[in-house]
């Protein structure tokens, strides 16, 4: 890797880390790029040639944990794991400032129905067996079982944010994975 390609990273990566401590304390919409840039310790031009606007460097950002949280998915279903969420509340703990900013009323409202959405596809493809419309939930609609256990898992995350973690990642992981393994 050359000086110049760490020097990109190093930039992205300030750029990122100044508006997720930015939207800790500051509803986003109240976010300016020079706040931003100022943060960051980078001029307003560094943050443009990456970004086309605030709103993109989000949207980027919001992807890339989402990304993250797919990997996590794949490598569970891999190694045959029961639950895929099994690590997915260490990854959040690991990235407890985005998460709780974006979960939060300042944070980006839009973050959550991306967020919901994601967990939505990952219910859906499960491969540990779970056919969602049989047994108990028998006749009833496949988009009303995802949207009610998606919703319930992210209304949970938003929980333990909200309430500095009260309980370990792995506590989280293990009740969640029974909620579902008992419901669907």
């Amino acid at each position: 890797m050359s000086k110049v390609d760490r020097r990109i990273i190093k930039s992205q990566e300030a750029i990122k880390k100044a508006v997720i401590e930015l939207m800790s304390n500051k509803n986003f919409d109240d976010i300016t790029i020079q706040d931003i840039a100022d943060r960051a310790n980078v001029n307003r031009g560094t943050i443009y040639l990456h970004y086309q606007d605030k709103y993109d460097l989000l949207d980027k950002l919001i992807e890339e944990h989402i990304n993250e949280l797919r990997e996590i998915c794949e490598r569970e279903t891999e190694t045959d794991s029961i639950n895929s969420s099994v690590t997915w509340f260490d990854y959040f703990e690991s990235h407890y400032l985005f998460f709780s900013s974006m979960l939060a009323s300042k944070g980006a409202p839009f973050f959550r129905s991306r967020f919901l959405e994601f967990v939505i596809e990952d219910i859906k493809n499960v491969e540990n067996g779970w056919n969602i419309t049989e047994g108990k939930n028998r006749g009833l609609s496949a988009d009303v079982i995802l949207q009610f256990f998606g919703t319930a898992y992210v209304g949970a995350v938003e929980w333990w944010f909200k309430n500095e973690m009260p309980c370990p990642p792995h506590v989280m992981e293990e009740q969640i994975g029974i909620l579902f393994e008992r419901n669907l």
